[in-house]
């Protein structure tokens, strides 16, 4: 089906009750699948990644719901399921129309994805990465659901702030609500931190893959950045990644929100995840301690040279990772 057939389905409460969402847009599958969840007493189980495991799986689906009500089912996923598995599920929901089961697939290859969902109790829609007339309007939407809002050049301000990344933008919305008032793109401008800051990691990025930096550190510091500014920055670029680092090795598999406590865009999820994977804890301690000794140098010797301090941490820093 279409997404606007799902969008008559959910508005008539007659959507499928065996859902495969997958697509380019994993922000609209997260948004469908709450939309398709929102069932007001079910038994829920949530399998989310590695957690997936198929005989759990099939006995919440098997078992009688312990109040009488539904039983729903979520799987998250970013690999294809084996289709005996998902045909089996699928069975089962046809058995009993009190259970519900979604399932959310995050891969890139979509081909066969949904070859489960053929029966009459089933469906599936491929998400595609919204408009932008279209990424506006369900900003705005949201907004309102969280009481929030936004005039039309605030939403497309918004959006631009974090590169057309509607998901990212979606998570403003909260901090947004605390002002309580209209927001403008003035609002936007004292209170997001944008995906325009994405040149500075770039840089970053550079420097830990000890490829050539000196001619953008140049520019970025003629810019008007200082020193100490761009050294807390790549400090707090090199926690983070430590923090990937061991989060990617604690549930093996990589969820930014777990690290910042917001979606990265999927491709900068994976540099990220790439390059953290990459330097032992040792070389996170020791690069970690040279930045903040170097910090510490700069704030309290009153040394004007402070572009010298920092390429000089800058040097060793690249001998260390």
């Amino acid at each position: 089906m279409t997404r606007q057939d799902l969008d008559r389905h959910l508005q008539k409460k007659t959507a499928p009750h065996a859902m495969a969402l997958f697509g380019e847009s994993h922000f609209l599958i997260d948004r469908y699948a709450r939309a398709l969840a929102n069932s007001e007493g079910a038994s829920v189980l949530s399998l989310y990644y590695d957690e997936y495991d198929f005989t759990t799986a099939k006995a919440h689906l098997s078992q009688g719901s312990l109040f009488g009500d539904q039983n729903l089912l979520i799987i998250k996923h970013d690999k294809k399921l084996p289709k005996a598995e998902l045909d089996t599920l699928v069975t089962l929901v046809g058995k009993n129309p009190d259970n519900t089961f979604i399932y959310c697939y995050y891969g890139e290859d979509v081909k066969g994805v949904d070859t489960a969902f053929k029966g009459a109790h089933t469906g599936s829609v491929r998400l595609y990465t919204p408009f932008a007339n279209e990424a506006r309007t369900i900003l705005i939407h949201e907004g309102e659901r969280l009481g929030v809002s936004l005039s039309t050049q605030a939403a497309i301000h918004l959006l631009e702030c974090h590169n057309n990344d509607l998901g990212l933008a979606c998570n403003e919305l909260s901090k947004l609500a605390l002002l309580n008032k209209p927001i403008t793109p003035l609002e936007i401008d004292e209170h997001v931190y944008g995906l325009n800051e994405i040149t500075l990691d770039t840089l970053i990025t550079h420097i830990i893959e000890k490829k050539s930096y000196l001619t953008d550190l140049e520019k970025l510091l003629e810019s008007g950045v200082n020193e100490i500014y761009f050294l807390t920055t790549l400090s707090k670029f090199l926690t983070e990644l430590y923090l990937f680092n061991t989060t990617i090795k604690m549930n093996g598999f990589v969820d930014s929100s777990l690290v910042l406590g917001y979606k990265l865009p999927s491709f900068i999820e994976k540099e990220r995840a790439s390059l953290a994977i990459k330097i032992s804890p040792k070389s996170y301690q020791k690069g970690i301690t040279l930045l903040l000794d170097t910090e510490l140098k700069m704030k309290s010797s009153g040394s004007p040279d402070q572009e010298a301090l920092l390429l000089s941490a800058l040097l060793k820093l690249q001998t260390l990772l």
